[in-house]
This record gives C-alpha cells, structure tokens and sequence, in this order.
C-alpha cells in the first residue's frame, strides 16, 4: 500500500511538544499496546537504539526490549494495564500505571509504578525509567475485569478508582 493510502488511514503518534490531549493520547497508545502483550509491536514505538530501566533491568535497543518483553508476559498471566498521565513538558511524560497479574503459582499480583518517557523528534520513546512496586492481592481485590486486551473506554481509571 502506498504512503498517501495509509497516511489517510493511519495517523502517525503524538510527537513533541506536547500539550495536554496529545500527551493523554500518547500515554492511551502506549496502555493498549502494551495491553497486546505483543513485544514486537510494542517496541515499534521505541526508537532503534531506545534505553530503558525497567526496576534494575537496563536494556539498550529493540532486540532487548523484545526478549524482555517476551519473558515478562510468560511469565505475568492475565496481564491487565492501565496508565494516566501525570505530567508533560515539550518531550517528556511522565505517567504512572498499575497492572495485575497472575504468577506461575496462581497469586495474583498488583504492580504499582511511575514511568518517565523521553521522545525523539518524530515521536518515538528514546528513554524509559521505570519505577515499580509489587503487593499481593487476592482474586476478590482485583479491579480490573475487562477480557484481555484493550482496556474498554468506560472502564475506571486509576484515579476513578482510587489508585
């Protein structure tokens, strides 16, 4: 398909400066992708040569990003996340998340965290640091229901609900 067909389909990203509903979109993007588990499709949004801290993991690139990503989601069942913006300023965001999820041994896990993006010219995340914290929780605390995938739009946000 040529360039003018799927530029009238496909919008490109929120590139920078953002302002406050281009920089919701961006975090919104990065929630559904992520929420594909597809680690190929979810490193497309990184630049090439992309740095990450994930915890006390630091990654370089979309090959580690992938192979993360790959053993994160075999191991994280029933994978649900949401994201809200909580600050920008021309290329940065900064967002904060929670996510659950089952482990192998069938507890299920809220991780808790704050990200801070940092973006190329053409939109791409150049830069994450992420900041993460896990609690316990059982099957009757969990908040987030909808089938795996994307997030439905009425579903509660974090602040909705109390996170």
């Amino acid at each position: 398909m040529s360039f003018a067909k799927r530029s009238r389909h496909v919008a490109p990203p929120p590139a920078s400066p953002f302002t406050a509903e281009t920089a919701a979109q961006k975090v919104r993007l990065a929630e559904d992708a992520w929420n594909s588990r597809d680690p190929a499709a979810v490193s497309r949004a990184y630049t090439p040569d992309s740095r990450w801290r994930n915890r006390s993991t630091f990654l370089t690139g979309r090959d580690e990003i992938v192979a993360f990503l790959a053993e994160k989601w075999s191991k994280e069942q029933e994978y649900r996340l949401i994201k809200e913006l909580w600050a920008f300023e021309g290329n940065r965001i900064a967002v904060r998340f929670a996510y659950e999820w089952r482990g192998p041994a069938g507890q299920w896990i809220r991780s808790y965290g704050n990200e801070n993006w940092e973006f190329d010219a053409g939109g791409l995340m150049a830069e994450r640091h992420a900041s993460i914290n896990d609690l316990a929780i059982d099957e009757s605390e969990r908040l987030f229901h909808w089938p795996q995938g994307r997030r439905p739009d009425d579903h509660p946000s974090l602040s909705d609900l109390g996170l």
